[in-house]
C-alpha cells in the first residue's frame, strides 16, 4: 500500500472494538496478523444510519452464501455500502452472527471488569452496543454482522460447521466504501469456534484513499444486480 495514500494504520487487539466513518473514496484493509482471526463487522450508512447492511439481499442478489473478492455488501435500500476489491482469504462468513455475554460466559467462564480489568472476556454483541452508543444508536440499529476471516460450511445433514485453520497469517481483505459507511468491528471469537480457550487474534487495520469504481469494475460487473445497486448508490452523490 503506497504510504502517501494511507490515512490510518493500527492494530485491533483481541477482544477489542472499533468504529470509523469510512468515507466514500477510501478503503479499509483488514490483515490477519497471526492467523486464525475472526472480526465481526457491522456496516451502516453514516449519513442516514436507518439504512444498514442487509444480509439476505446481499446473498440472494449475488447468488452467494459467503463473501469474497468481487462481492458487494448491499443495504436494505438496494444500494451498495461497500465492495470487496481484494481478498487473499477467500471466504468470509455471513450466516452465524456474533457472540453474546451468555454464550461467552458458558464457553470460556464468566469474567468481570472489576476482577479482570482489560483481560475480561468480551463478546461481540456488547462490543457492538458500546460502539453504536457513541453515535446515538442501539439494539434496534444492529444488523446481522459479517464475520471476516471465518469459514462456515453446511454438512450433509444441514448443520453449520466452522472450519478450523481457514485464515492464515498475513491474509487480507479490503473493503472499498461506496458511500459514507459507519463500520463497527468487534475482534471476538466466532460463535461456532469450538476452542474452549478465549484467545482472539490481533488484526491490522489500514485505511487508504482509493479511486472510484470504473465502468469495468469487477464488483460492478459481478452480477447484473450489482450494476443496478451501484447506480442506486451513485445517484446519492450527483
Amino acid at each position: 500500500m503506497p504510504e502517501e495514500n494511507t490515512l490510518l494504520s493500527d492494530v485491533l487487539r483481541g477482544g477489542a472494538m472499533w468504529s470509523w466513518t469510512l468515507k466514500r473514496g477510501t478503503a479499509l484493509r483488514l490483515t490477519d496478523v497471526d492467523g486464525g482471526a475472526n472480526v465481526s463487522a457491522l456496516l451502516l450508512n453514516a449519513d442516514a444510519p436507518l439504512e444498514r447492511y442487509n444480509m439476505p439481499d446481499t446473498l440472494k442478489a449475488q447468488f452467494i452464501a459467503y463473501l469474497t473478492r468481487g462481492n458487494v455488501l448491499y443495504s436494505d435500500m438496494g444500494r451498495v455500502l461497500a465492495s470487496i476489491t481484494e481478498d487473499s482469504c477467500g471466504w468470509h462468513d455471513t450466516l452465524c452472527g456474533a457472540t453474546d455475554a451468555k454464550m461467552t460466559d458458558a464457553k470460556y467462564g464468566a469474567t468481570t471488569y472489576q476482577n479482570q480489568r482489560n483481560d475480561m472476556y468480551r463478546n461481540g454483541r456488547d462490543n457492538f452496543l458500546v460502539e453504536l452508543g457513541k453515535y446515538g444508536l442501539g439494539r434496534r440499529d444492529m444488523p446481522v454482522p459479517v464475520n471476516f476471516f471465518s469459514k462456515v460450511v453446511v454438512d450433509d445433514e444441514g448443520n453449520l460447521r466452522w472450519q478450523p485453520g481457514h485464515s492464515k497469517a498475513g491474509v487480507t481483505v479490503e473493503l472499498r466504501a461506496e458511500m459514507n459507511v459507519l463500520v463497527v468491528l468487534s475482534n471476538t471469537p466466532h460463535p461456532l469456534d469450538p476452542s474452549a480457550t478465549y484467545a482472539p487474534k490481533p488484526v491490522r487495520l489500514q485505511i487508504k484513499r482509493v479511486p472510484p469504481p470504473a465502468a469495468d469494475d469487477a464488483c460492478r460487473l459481478f452480477r447484473p444486480e450489482n450494476g443496478r445497486g451501484f447506480a442506486n448508490t451513485e445517484s446519492l452523490f450527483r
